[in-house]
């Protein structure tokens, strides 16, 4: 079993096999605007459901970027030291102090007493359009497997929109619990284009995947998301939904079978 307590935006904690596993830390308070660069910006209009020392401890966390402040803000960036961040090349050295940095399908493993050892896998984002990546800077995702595991890995898509490289996880990996970041992301100066995953994106993602569970992330508590929790219930509801959605009480754990 996994237990998994959505903090808010893409920040998840994960507690499995003794270790404490935290995603893309966002615990700045609400009302900041961010800028994203090449005339992108966001407002934080909520703060997280749990301030950093209710959180605890952490063990490792995943930071699948860390130039935008959606996924790894002020507040946030306490809570890395003591911890082994795995993160992008470049966002690893940019953040030094125990980050690994790992390019898709690179792998590292994690170790400590009386845990399982992790297997942490970057799989493929692209954060935007074709084309993009030089805009946007590099972005990864995180399969995680541990001895143990019944149905399958644990998966962090990261932020990407649907494109061959997140549907190669679907042909690399068996995945038992997807947490997938949506929103649907679009900003004012690019018009239609999106920057995350939509609730459609999912569905279709999610015939290929097969996961047993699909837990969403990443879609409220800024201004730049496209698709709040209404608009995702509403296309994840589509007959063709392969996996059992769930949707964690802020804050609060919710115990997944992995």
């Amino acid at each position: 079993m996994a237990a998994v307590t959505h903090v808010g935006g893409p920040t998840t904690l994960v507690d499995v096999g003794g270790w404490r596993i935290l995603t893309d830390p966002t615990f700045d308070a609400p009302g900041r605007t961010y800028r994203f660069g090449w005339g992108t910006s966001s407002r934080k209009t909520a703060g997280p459901a749990l301030p950093p020392d209710e959180v605890g401890p952490v063990d490792v966390v995943l930071v699948s970027h860390d130039h935008h402040a959606d996924n790894l803000d002020d507040a946030g960036r306490l809570l890395l030291v003591g911890a082994t961040v795995v993160t992008t090349v470049p966002g690893a050295a940019r953040l030094g102090h125990r980050a690994r940095g790992l390019r898709a399908w690179q792998t590292t493993t994690l170790e400590a007493p009386g845990r399982p050892t992790l297997t942490v896998t970057a799989t493929p984002c692209r954060h935007g359009p074709a084309g993009t990546r030089a805009i946007v800077g590099e972005v990864i995702g995180f399969l995680v497997t541990w001895e143990g595991q019944r149905h399958g890995s644990l998966w962090v898509s990261g932020d990407t929109v649907l494109h061959r490289g997140v549907r190669d996880v679907a042909e690399r990996a068996d995945v038992s619990l997807a947490v997938l970041h949506l929103g649907g992301v679009r900003f004012p100066v690019t018009g239609p284009l999106r920057y995350s995953m939509t609730g459609s994106d999912a569905v279709r993602l999610c015939a290929e995947l097969r996961p047993r569970t699909v837990v969403p992330v990443h879609y409220e508590g800024w201004s730049h998301f496209a698709q709040g929790r209404a608009a995702l219930e509403r296309e994840l509801a589509s007959p063709r939904m392969v996996g059992t959605v769930r949707w964690p009480r802020p804050g609060a754990p919710l115990e997944i079978e992995v």
